[in-house]
């Protein structure tokens, strides 16, 4: 790998001498604190057991959709990078050495993207790896990996200490009964923090295939006895508890838009049996989905979980590769949203209620600077959510800050949110990060907005005190 390029001290700072300078200095200042993930989609299982990672396909390639989606946008078949949905026919069968030989002749596709950073950081600083990708270094490259990660030190509790992450919470299902969870605070030989996070999406939004079976399998397991709406909303309340109890902070919703909406119990119990029944409309489908999201703040109130949300993605939007690869497959894609008026609702009841936190993330960068930051700027509960998916990305962090820090100042942002399943990925994007705010820090220092001295206390507190702060850790 071009060491000018991957391990280039003076990555991702700016350009002229001076301003970098100043960049350097702020950057050795938290360039080894400890990682603080409060929201990533990592399996706590692989922690618990200490799990083998597989063939560098299975590990780098086949399950990123951030990697596999640019490749199928070349003209390359999904079906030599990733394996369809069970039962679905007429799809060779995936060899990793083939997957990896499509992505290293594929590689040339991610100069300048943020996959290609993150990745070349990897291979360099996780791998060892110091040879560039080609068609014709597939093999080599393949090997050089593969005798990585059959070393008996290279597994996920190693690297969990060799990374420096304190705190990875990961995401659960709502019944997850986080054995995993348990396992490892139990463990005295683990001294990482690996914490849960309630994900009701698919218990709330009628729209899910499954919300009639999933809305009777929490009820069964956690209503105790009670029925209807009630009984509904009394599981939730449960489950959630149980979350708290085993170490959850925060609270996270997956929701197509931000909308909010208060409904009187009666209201809310036609609009819950009409969707048992199956007899639901697609208004009644999103008034009770924005009513759901009212009764979680509601909720979040009264337990003190964090609440997150992550609106404005149109989910599978290309159906036949939905039909055959499933979801998360790499052709979600983000449309503009509303958050002022969408999110009044809860703000009317919530937004001054003691130690309520919301964490409000966007795809939609025309929201920063006109809804986001001036609700941040106001609200005592509002957080400004990190960028997030398509915008985790060098200039997209930078516009961020620049859009928002004007109205809303430093300390209104959540810190830094990797919202990764690539484990191995994870320093990378942290690195990414504290590049771009130590970056946008000094060029305030070079223009005389900010003192170098406080500049200093600002990215301590961004890197490492606002995600302690805001997910209440």
């Amino acid at each position: 790998m071009s060491e000018s390029i991957a391990a280039n001290p003076d990555r991702l700072l700016p350009a002229d001498p001076g301003t970098r300078s100043i960049a350097r200095a702020l950057l050795e200042r938290v360039q080894d604190l400890p990682i603080i993930s409060p929201h990533g989609h990592v399996d706590a299982a692989v922690i618990e057991h200490n799990t083998p990672f597989p063939d560098p396909a299975a590990l780098l390639v086949s399950p990123d959709h951030y990697v596999t989606r640019l490749i199928h946008a070349s003209g390359v078949p999904l079906d030599r990078l990733r394996a369809p949905k069970p039962g679905h026919t007429a799809a060779p069968v995936l060899k990793p050495r083939g997957v990896w030989r499509e992505f290293c002749n594929s590689w040339p596709l991610f100069e300048g993207t943020a996959s290609g950073y993150w990745l070349r950081h990897q291979f360099e600083s996780v791998f060892g790896l110091h040879q560039e990708l080609s068609a014709e270094t597939a093999d080599a490259t393949y090997d050089a990996i593969s005798a990585r990660l059959q070393e008996p030190g290279f597994r996920p509790r190693q690297l969990f200490k060799d990374f420096n992450i304190e705190v990875l919470a990961t995401t659960d299902d709502p019944l997850d009964d986080l054995a995993s969870h348990r396992a490892i605070d139990e463990d005295p030989t683990f001294h990482g923090r690996v914490l849960p996070t309630f994900r009701p999406d698919q218990y709330l939004n009628i729209a899910h295939p499954q919300w009639q079976a999933n809305v009777e399998r929490l009820m069964a397991a956690a209503a105790d006895g009670g029925t209807g709406y009630a009984g509904y909303i009394s599981a939730l309340e449960n489950r959630r508890r149980y979350f708290v109890d085993h170490g959850a902070v925060s609270a996270d919703h997956g929701v197509r838009t931000p909308a909010t909406l208060k409904l009187d119990d009666a209201e809310a119990a036609r609009l819950f049996e009409r969707a048992r029944a199956g007899q639901a409309t697609a208004q009644d489908r999103e008034n009770f989905e924005a009513h759901m999201m009212y009764q979680m703040a509601r909720m979040s109130v009264e337990d003190g979980l964090v609440m997150t949300i992550h609106p404005g993605s149109y989910r599978d939007h290309h159906g036949p590769t939905f039909n055959a690869y499933g979801a998360d497959t790499g052709h979600d894609i983000p449309f503009a949203v509303n958050y002022t008026e969408a999110i009044r609702p809860l703000l009317q009841d919530f937004g001054t209620a003691k130690d309520f936190h919301l964490v409000l993330f966007t795809l939609d960068e025309t929201v920063f600077s006109r809804e986001l930051a001036p609700l941040a700027g106001f609200y005592p509960s509002v957080y400004l959510g990190a960028p997030w998916w398509f915008l985790d990305a060098p200039d997209a962090m930078l516009r961020f800050r620049a859009a928002v820090t004007e109205t809303a100042g430093f300390s209104r942002s959540s810190g830094f949110i990797d919202d990764t399943r690539a484990f191995c990925s994870i320093p990378a994007r942290h690195d990414a990060s504290r590049r771009i705010e130590a970056a946008f820090l000094a060029r305030l220092v070079a223009e005389h907005r900010v003192s170098e001295d406080r500049a200093h206390e600002i990215i301590v507190d961004v890197v490492d005190s606002a995600p302690r702060r805001v997910f209440k850790l």
